[in-house]
C-alpha cells in the first residue's frame, strides 16, 4: 500500500464510478491518455500534468489486485483505521489508539508501516507508469529505437524486431523517481502496430492474397508472390480454385524466438471488361463446358 492512495481518489481522476467494469476503466483511460498525450500537447505542462495523473490511476485500477488493494486501503481509512503493510500485508491501526507515538515516536511508526527503518523522512520506491507507442508496419518488423515522453522526461525505447500488435515493453527504472533515495519506478510501453495494404500478420506468419487468371487457374502457372524482401516464385497447380493456400517457409516474420511463414492465398480474377476476341474465345469454352456441371453435387 502506498500513501499515496489514501490521498488520491483514482476513480473520480478518471471519472468512472468504483463500481465501474475493467472495460470502463480502460476506455476511460484511453481517452483522457489520448486526449492529454505529450505528443499532441507540446509545451503544454497542464496537460502532461493530467497525463501522468490518468497513468498513475490506471496503473492501479487496471490492476485487479491493486484495486482490491487500494479499495481496501481506503475503507479502513475511512473508517478512522491507519493503514500500513508491513510483511507484506495489510496492518490496520486505530488512529485514537496511537496515543504517545503522537509524539517523538510517530516517525518511527510511519517509518515501519511504509518500510522506512527509523524515524524522518519517507522512503518509497516511484509509481511505474504506461505510455503508448505507435509504429508502422515496417518498424515492427525491423525493430526501431524510438524517443517517447516518459514520467522522467525523454526516454530512447529499443523495440525489437518482429514486435507484435498489443505487446508491451517494460523498461526498467524510468518511471516516476523515487522520494528521499527509494527506487524509481519501471516505463510500460504499450506497442501499436499500423497495418500494411497488402501484409497480414498472423503470429509469426504472413498472409498475402495474390490474384491469378482463370487460365492460370485452369492450366497451372509459376506466379511472382511479393515478400517483406525481393519476390519469390510459386507454383500454381492445374484446377486451383479460390482460397486455395500455399505456404513459403522463411518468409514471414522473423522474432528473437523463430521465423514465419508466408501464407499465399490465391483469388481466381474474374475479368470484367472483355475485348470482342475473349468473349468469343470464352462463348467457345462455355459451349465446350456444356457436358460438365459443377453443380450436379447439389442435385441441380
Amino acid at each position: 500500500m502506498r500513501r499515496e492512495w489514501l490521498e488520491k481518489d483514482y476513480y473520480s481522476t478518471l471519472s468512472v464510478g468504483r463500481d465501474a467494469s475493467e472495460k470502463d476503466i480502460k476506455k476511460a483511460f484511453r481517452k483522457l491518455a489520448q486526449q492529454h498525450h505529450p505528443d499532441a500537447n507540446p509545451d503544454n505542462e497542464e496537460a502532461e500534468r493530467k497525463f501522468k495523473e490518468a497513468n498513475e490511476a490506471y496503473e492501479v485500477l487496471g490492476n485487479p489486485q491493486q484495486r482490491k488493494e487500494y479499495d481496501e486501503a481506503r475503507d479502513a481509512f475511512s473508517r478512522g483505521e491507519f493503514v500500513g503493510a508491513p510483511g507484506g500485508g495489510n496492518q490496520y491501526v486505530r488512529v485514537e489508539d496511537m496515543g504517545d507515538f503522537m509524539s517523538g515516536g510517530l516517525g518511527d511508526l510511519l517509518g515501519g508501516l511504509f518500510g522506512q527503518g527509523g524515524g524522518g523522512a519517507f522512503r518509497s520506491q516511484g509509481r511505474d507508469v504506461s505510455t503508448d507507442l505507435n509504429l508502422t508496419f515496417h518498424e515492427s518488423i525491423s525493430g526501431v529505437t524510438k524517443a517517447i515522453t516518459g514520467a522522467s522526461g525523454q526516454v530512447r525505447v529499443k523495440v525489437p524486431a518482429g514486435v507484435a500488435d498489443g505487446a508491451t515493453i517494460k523498461v526498467r527504472a524510468k518511471g516516476v523517481p523515487g522520494s528521499n533515495g527509494g527506487q524509481p519506478g519501471d516505463l510500460y510501453v504499450r506497442v501499436h502496430v499500423a497495418g500494411h495494404p497488402i501484409f497480414r500478420r498472423s503470429g509469426a506468419n504472413l498472409r498475402v492474397k495474390v490474384p491469378i487468371t482463370y487460365a492460370e487457374a485452369a492450366l497451372g502457372a509459376e506466379i511472382d508472390v511479393p515478400t517483406l524482401g525481393d519476390p519469390v516464385k510459386v507454383r500454381v497447380p492445374a484446377g486451383s480454385t479460390t482460397g486455395k493456400t500455399f505456404r513459403v517457409r522463411g518468409k514471414g516474420v522473423s522474432t528473437k524466438e523463430m521465423i514465419g511463414d508466408l501464407l499465399v492465398t490465391v483469388e481466381v480474377a474474374v475479368p470484367k471488361d472483355l475485348s470482342p476476341e475473349e468473349q468469343n474465345l470464352l462463348e467457345q469454352l462455355r459451349s465446350h463446358d456444356k457436358t460438365r456441371n459443377p453443380r450436379s453435387h447439389l442435385g441441380v
